[in-house]
């Protein structure tokens, strides 16, 4: 058996590849258009492991994703450094639902509330402001 995919609903191509691509850093493997069954698949992976993919799923006649019944856990990522990446997220508009408080996790969440965990590469990084004094948002 071998891991192939997770996959996701969107509602907005454009903001999501955004989000994931330009704001996250994953990088767009290939793209499926189904004219029949109105319906776009794009697949993503991390820039360096093509392994580990997530399929966007589009359906151009809309989708209810207001129930957040209709997500899953979460997806992860783990990372070099949980502090610059949370401080380019930041940065790039995408809110820290956890900040990486403990030096090693953090969660923030896609366009269409898709939980999303980072993890720091090896052992935890030491404390560090401002993550230490952020407090949570929402929920993830």
């Amino acid at each position: 058996m071998k891991y192939l995919h997770t996959m996701i609903r969107i509602s907005d191509v454009e903001t999501s590849l955004n989000f994931y691509c330009n704001q996250l850093g994953l990088k767009e493997i290939k793209r499926f258009e189904n004219d029949r069954g109105r319906f776009t698949l794009i697949f993503l992976a991390a820039p360096d492991d093509d392994s580990a993919q997530i399929e966007l799923t589009y359906n151009w006649d809309g989708d209810n994703l207001d129930d957040e019944a209709r997500h899953f856990g979460h997806l992860a990522y783990s990372v070099e450094n949980i502090y610059e990446t949370c401080t380019q997220l930041f940065n790039s508009g995408v809110t820290i639902n956890r900040p990486p408080r403990d030096g090693y996790m953090a969660f923030i969440r896609s366009p269409d509330n898709i939980s999303i965990e980072l993890l720091q590469q090896g052992s935890a990084l030491p404390p560090q402001e401002p993550w230490v004094s952020m407090e949570n948002i929402g929920h993830w």
